[in-house]
């Protein structure tokens, strides 16, 4: 009984998304492969590294064919203690990073778009020296992965509205 109402209720509301006009982001026409004209310039270090290649593999660069594009970025790392034990130690640590990009024309240099994008995680300070390190490594690579998602989805949408083309 409840799959046929769960069957019919998606047959009657089908047709109304269909007919509202909504569009997935993706399924615009050209914002795949926009992206995939994107070259990420990554900065230094560990995070900048993690960062690059959250990028790349979301842009699915084809490097079969030149570069329309480079994205330059700056990046700052802050790690702030959160939370304090007895001792005046800290228990929590909250990781920001925050991204200064420019997205520049591959063959005139010239600035195309550009944006500030941050995100902040937080992660345990473990009592193991080893286990501290893994925690602030996964921690950066958290906030690298949802970083390059938000800096992914602003391109997108500056290529959905035409501008990238």
């Amino acid at each position: 009984m409840q799959a046929r109402f769960l069957a019919l209720a998606l047959l009657l509301v089908t047709p109304a998304l269909a007919s509202c006009g909504f569009t997935p982001l993706y399924a615009a026409p050209g914002v795949s492969p926009g992206l995939s004209t994107i070259e990420t310039v990554a900065p230094q270090g560990r995070t900048g590294f993690l960062l690059g290649e959250a990028l790349d593999d979301a842009f699915a660069r084809d490097l079969a064919k030149p570069a329309v594009w480079k994205l330059k970025i700056d990046l700052k790392e802050t790690r702030t203690p959160r939370g304090r034990r007895v001792d005046a130690t800290a228990s929590r640590y909250e990781l920001v990073l925050k991204a200064n990009w420019k997205l520049v024309d591959a063959a005139t240099g010239t600035v195309a778009l550009e944006g500030e994008t941050s995100t902040e995680v937080t992660y345990d300070r473990a009592e193991q020296a080893y286990a501290g390190i893994v925690a602030s490594q996964d921690a950066q690579a958290r906030a690298a992965s949802e970083l390059a998602r938000k800096i992914q989805l602003q391109l997108a949408v500056w290529i959905a509205r035409g501008r990238g083309g």
